[in-house]
């Protein structure tokens, strides 16, 4: 164990420990590595469905718990909650002396933990560097994380050239492809059958799965956009909505609310999750007709199970996307024109020749191969690379 080099992961989320589970795996099997585990943010709130338990029920050992008291969702809540992460993680990383920290997304606990690994010390590795979302204060935390980190994984070439036009090294950058395509080749789905005794649900004529988060460029929009999306969806007869709540972001509580106000009125139509987890979220997939809402699912992954998305508004402004994706105003209307669009005879034909542009799976392997080998020593110094 003393030789193995310490790669420590930090998940805050549902939505990031799914993507890196496919890492975890890899690495767990890997003689070179010895794997620790951080598991803050939603990941200790019941109210978000309490997921590490998820993390061990897969058989990871969580080496630290960092509860960040995720009490609201305010600005001021969440920059207190940035302020005690950087503290708690910084007295982690202490602790458990990692010799590199693989960190990924955007959100403001992964930020937190760049911050504090940036004072401590030590060389981070991050993941879906490169990427746009102009509706989010992600976009900015992104871009700060790739300036306090070491070694670099992109989704796609166009966000590896962005990493590089930040001015890190292009030897430290490196193109996967995205993590969620190798759950989709990894995962054995549940059935129909299974799904619909799991969920207790049954499918109907046509089904949709709705994750909708708060575009927190926007003050005082969440709500109101919410609506709008209600309104829209209420129109559709013959229809299975599955909902699942938005992360714990600024004005993501009043869209919970909403929802949860929704599902109660609407029981023969409407389910509502606080997390459905990686498995039965990838298997409803193949029995939906569209990823609906602003999650990047709906960009990234769902176009390889040839489905369509509505993505609704700008929180996903920026990011690259499949000719599946159809993009809509924040608005019943645009909502309603997108869901027209979608069930079109048209629109559905195209479809089955929908290619990916996040790849065909194996980033995990690509990057464990790095972890594994890419010398550490010197590598904090760094410097401004300059696109010649």
């Amino acid at each position: 164990m003393g030789n193995k080099r310490k790669v420590c992961i930090v998940s805050g989320s549902r939505a990031d420990y799914d993507l890196l589970y496919p890492l975890l795996c890899e690495l767990k099997d890997s003689s070179k590595v010895e794997v620790q585990i951080i598991a803050t943010g939603m990941h200790l709130e019941k109210k978000f469905g309490a997921t590490w338990r998820n993390i061990e029920a897969d058989r990871f050992r969580i080496d630290a718990r960092v509860p960040i008291q995720l009490t609201g969702d305010t600005p001021q809540h969440i920059s207190s909650s940035v302020a005690r992460a950087i503290q708690l993680l910084a007295a982690v990383y202490k602790k458990i002396e990692p010799d590199i920290i693989v960190l990924l997304g955007d959100r403001f606990e992964i930020f937190a933990g760049a911050v504090g690994a940036l004072i401590c010390g030590i060389p981070v590795a991050h993941l879906h560097g490169g990427e746009a979302t102009f509706g989010a204060f992600d976009e900015a935390l992104r871009h700060s994380i790739t300036k306090m980190s070491h070694l670099h994984f992109t989704a796609t070439e166009k966000y590896r050239m962005r990493v590089i036009q930040l001015g890190e090294n292009p030897e430290r950058v490196f193109n996967v492809g995205a993590l969620g395509i190798d759950n989709i080749r990894r995962e054995t789905f549940l059935t129909k059958e299974e799904l619909e005794s799991n969920l207790q649900i049954k499918f109907k004529p046509q089904n949709l799965l709705i994750t909708f988060h708060p575009v927190t460029l926007e003050k005082n929009t969440s709500g109101g956009q919410c609506e709008e999306l209600l309104t829209a969806l209420d129109e559709l007869e013959n229809t299975q909505l599955i909902f699942t709540k938005a992360n714990a972001d600024t004005y993501g509580k009043i869209i919970n609310t909403a929802l949860e106000a929704y599902v109660k009125k609407h029981k023969e139509k409407a389910v509502l999750f606080d997390c459905l987890g990686r498995r039965r979220y990838l298997s409803l997939m193949q029995y939906i007709d569209a990823v609906v809402g602003n999650s990047s699912s709906g960009i990234i992954e769902a176009s390889s199970f040839h489905i369509g998305t509505i993505n609704i508004g700008d929180r996903q402004k920026g990011r690259i996307r499949p000719s599946s994706v159809i993009d809509c105003e924040p608005t019943t209307s645009g909502i309603r024109d997108g869901l027209k669009r979608l069930y079109s005879q048209e629109f559905q034909g195209s479809l089955k020749d929908v290619t990916n542009p996040y790849g065909e799976g194996e980033a995990a392997i690509k990057i464990k191969e790095v972890l594994e080998t890419y010398p550490l020593e010197g590598i904090l110094k760094k410097e401004f690379w300059d696109i010649k």
